[in-house]
């Protein structure tokens, strides 16, 4: 893939292969989260650095979760899992960072129901802040 261009995609699929990072979680030890975020923190730059090419610019990340149930929950507890996927990306060198600067999201979605659970990262190069179209909204 290379350096990518305005409106290029990236697409990774990660398997469950680990309990979620769920923000409602009181873990018993420190120790625990860390691990859950050292596996997905991994799984992301391995996932990315077999995909290969990398983000010069902003990007939008857009993260969706696909459980093997359909019963409900808050898509937006799981964002510790997203922020270790991203920290993954970074470390891989696909994004230049995470910070605001460079990334707008992760944007968390709630995806369909799938035999195998997963997260869908979607990353895609968007324009600079100070490049995008501005349109004032009259009162």
């Amino acid at each position: 893939m290379g350096t990518a261009r305005l409106g290029e995609l990236m697409t990774l699929e990660l398997p469950q292969q680990n309990d979620w990072i769920n923000a409602n979680h009181r873990y018993g030890h420190w120790a625990q989260k860390a691990k859950l975020t050292k596996a997905w923190r991994e799984q992301a730059e391995t996932a990315a650095i077999l995909h290969s090419g990398y983000f010069a610019g902003r990007v939008r990340i857009v993260v969706t979760v696909h459980k093997t149930t359909n019963r409900r929950y808050d898509v937006g507890n799981l964002a510790p899992t997203a922020k270790a996927i991203v920290d993954g990306l970074v470390s891989a060198g696909v994004l230049v960072d995470d910070s605001n600067e460079f990334v707008e999201g992760p944007d968390l979605r709630a995806g369909e129901k799938r035999d195998a659970a997963c997260v869908v990262v979607t990353i895609e190069q968007i324009p600079p802040r100070d490049e995008r179209a501005f349109t004032p909204v009259p009162f």
